[in-house]
């Protein structure tokens, strides 16, 4: 068999994204027919052994899998946790097989998560290359003055890096909160929130509800459901519609 790049092998078998594929193997986590790999290298998938954290990675032959989930509160987007909090992973147990979040929202945030056990989609997905456009439903504590929103929709820096365009626009003020709505062209870490902790906004309650076209709709939190075929291939570029 024509041998590939073993980051493509890693994607292939679902068990993670070419850019942590790099990470691990210049960590030295990796190694192929008992030598330690280098960036660069290729791999015969059916003739050579692939060993990571000292253990040998069998062909996939799983049935691929595409998950939207409504993620609650208090779950982490990790396989694992050392802090022994919960994880998605646990939302998505009867599922038969093992998926793989795609891209983040931290512990206290909720909303859109796709999962996955299709490496080549995750790694289309986290790429910024084909970032899509990823839309939140964010409330406020207090009302929005004009110079505030007009600041969050200015370019701004957080962390010395400077954000790409950020809309954000008011949809009702009641009960004394701000009901908003963030639409992002990246996804930087916790970038919702520090952009609020930068104008002096406190956030009490911060919603996904959609990536691209797909949309979170009615799906009850902390319950998931498999993307239709014309939802996966809007994800893979396929087509535009869904």
């Amino acid at each position: 068999m024509e041998k590939i790049r073993l980051q493509k092998f890693f994607t292939d078998k679902g068990i993670m994204s070419r850019r942590a594929s790099e990470k691990v193997i210049l960590a030295g986590n990796v190694k192929i027919n008992g030598k330690i790999a280098q960036l660069g290298d290729k791999v015969d998938p059916e003739n050579d052994t692939v060993i990571y954290n000292g253990k040998v990675i069998e062909p996939s032959r799983e049935k691929k899998c595409y998950i939207m989930l409504n993620k609650p509160l208090g779950y982490v987007t990790t396989t694992n946790d050392e802090k022994g909090r919960e994880t998605v992973l646990s939302l998505v147990s009867d599922l038969g097989g093992r998926v793989y979040p795609v891209g983040r929202l931290d512990m206290y945030s909720e909303g859109l998560l796709i999962l996955t056990n299709d490496g080549e989609l995750t790694n289309r997905l986290t790429h910024p290359k084909h970032n899509m456009n990823k839309t939140y439903s964010v409330i406020l504590k207090g009302e929005i003055t004009p110079d505030v929103l007009h600041t969050l929709n200015s370019p701004m820096e957080i962390d010395g890096y400077k954000l790409k365009p950020v809309k954000v626009r008011v949809i009702s003020f009641k009960n004394g909160n701000s009901n908003t709505v963030f639409t992002l062209s990246e996804g930087r870490n916790r970038q919702i929130r520090k952009m609020c902790e930068k104008c002096g906004l406190t956030i009490m309650r911060l919603t996904r509800i959609s990536i691209g076209k797909l949309k979170l709709g009615e799906l009850e939190r902390g319950k998931y459901r498999e993307l239709t075929p014309s939802e996966v291939a809007y994800l893979k570029g396929e087509n535009d519609n869904i």
